[in-house]
């Protein structure tokens, strides 16, 4: 039976789930000669080494080590760029990224039934704070919180256990809402329940637990938790 009752506080990510990517796609995708089919591989290779980081027990920022995965994926397809090149295309397609169009909608609704709104991100305070502003989301949380504070990067569950003592939180009173697959099984496999927003190209992983609310916008998602007592 699905559980419909009200969890204490609401994580998001930030980047793809609150925030459209289509303008920072674009701009990898120029400094990788026209290569768009070779963004996913760079997302994968950027998420495959902030897990190698982690789990070696060392700590990178996530922007450098999307810099380094530019890197790498361009060497390997004959494309040359710089260290500095790389950072530079990294941390402007970042900036000034937009809100998908019914973020503002879906969240005013969810703080006006007294949710408590965190984001939770892999990228830097610094980053997000800037990312907030200029999309215009800052005033809808009540807290951001940054993998940066704790140096493990989601989906370990270190960092997902971090982010509920930061909030005086049981596991089980948490919920992540995202559009990766890989942030929803890690957060399930932490203690926590999880709502996945099925944005392009974005899917389920089969072998983790099941997902209560499955939609494909956050609109969706938010009119499912104001009906939950």
């Amino acid at each position: 039976m699905t559980n419909t009752t009200r969890p204490k506080v609401l994580f998001f990510d930030v980047n793809e789930t609150l925030l459209d990517l289509t303008k920072m796609k674009k701009q990898v995708g120029k400094a990788l000669n026209g290569r768009e089919d070779l963004l996913s591989l760079w997302f994968t290779t950027m998420l495959q080494y902030s897990l190698v980081t982690t789990a070696s027990g060392h700590y990178e920022h996530f922007g450098h080590i999307g810099a380094a995965a530019l890197q790498m994926v361009v060497a390997n397809n004959g494309i040359s760029i710089s260290e500095d090149e790389a950072r530079d295309v990294i941390v402007n397609s970042l900036r000034g990224l937009p809100a998908h169009p019914e973020v503002k909608v879906a969240l005013t609704q969810l703080k006006a039934e007294g949710y408590t709104l965190v984001s939770f991100t892999n990228s830097s305070n610094a980053g997000v704070k800037q990312q907030f502003e200029s999309a215009g989301l800052t005033s809808f949380f009540d807290e951001r919180l940054s993998i940066e504070d704790v140096g493990k990067f989601k989906p370990f569950t270190d960092a997902y256990a971090w982010a509920a003592r930061k909030l005086n939180t049981k596991p089980e009173d948490c919920m992540l809402i995202a559009a990766h697959g890989w942030d929803v099984a890690g957060a399930m496999w932490a203690g926590w329940r999880a709502a996945f927003i099925s944005r392009p190209g974005q899917q389920l992983f089969p072998l983790a637990p099941k997902t209560e609310i499955i939609e494909s916008d956050l609109q969706k998602v938010a009119d499912i938790l104001v009906t939950y007592k």
